[in-house]
């Protein structure tokens, strides 16, 4: 499962961040821990002062492993508009859900500060990106002056986190797609309406 040069400390992390997404924090115990990381008994206290700071630097992994992700695609080229649709159709296994958005409705998470600052700390990072590229939008024209870039930044995270649970609870990612392209479509620059718009009333669009 894990490679050969892989430190006991990294399979204990990455063991944690996969039974956290599977079962949450009260049935990830140390037990299953240690058995999915092939690890000895103890092996977890020699690395880490207990299961609290071992899922605490699990967590700060995953929410790591989600920004970078999410900047690979909003930090990439094309418009902002091109930018948020990337990151809006990027592929996801939408029926295994999102591992933040798992922390989030996770009660023993929640309730500890410590674990939760991670999640709501990336959270806050990809709105505020979101934001900062829909603002940007707006000062090249592509957005109208009207639309809000936090406001449309908490729509596309609600929309993406929204869409996982619908499609989990339907079984099939078709509820995924249709928030995502309705959003689109909602966000869809200014020409581009403006172009619909003329070639449905059969006018000649500008450019």
């Amino acid at each position: 499962m894990y490679s050969v040069g892989m430190s006991t400390s990294e399979r204990l992390i990455e063991s944690t961040r996969a039974l956290l997404w599977e079962r949450g924090y009260v049935g990830t115990s140390p037990r299953a821990i240690l058995e999915r990381a092939g690890a000895g008994q103890g092996s977890m206290y020699h690395h880490f002062q207990g299961k609290p700071d071992l899922a605490l630097a699990a967590i700060r992994r995953t929410a790591e492993e989600m920004r970078a992700t999410a900047e690979g695609v909003l930090g990439g080229p094309g418009t902002p508009y091109e930018r948020i649709e990337a990151y809006l159709l990027r592929e996801r296994d939408v029926l295994r859900g999102c591992p933040i958005g798992r922390l989030t409705m996770d009660p023993d998470v929640v309730a500890n500060e410590q674990l939760r600052a991670p999640v709501d700390a990336t959270i806050g990072w990809l709105r505020g990106r979101l934001a900062g590229i829909v603002e940007e939008g707006k000062a090249r024209g592509e957005f109208g002056p009207e639309v809000d870039g936090e406001e449309i930044a908490a729509a596309v995270v609600a929309t993406v986190q929204g869409g996982y649970v619908l499609a989990r609870a339907s079984g099939s990612p078709a509820a995924f797609d249709a928030g995502v392209q309705g959003l689109l479509s909602l966000l869809a620059p200014r020409t581009s309406r403006a172009s619909a718009g003329s070639r449905a009333s059969g006018t000649p669009g500008t450019s």
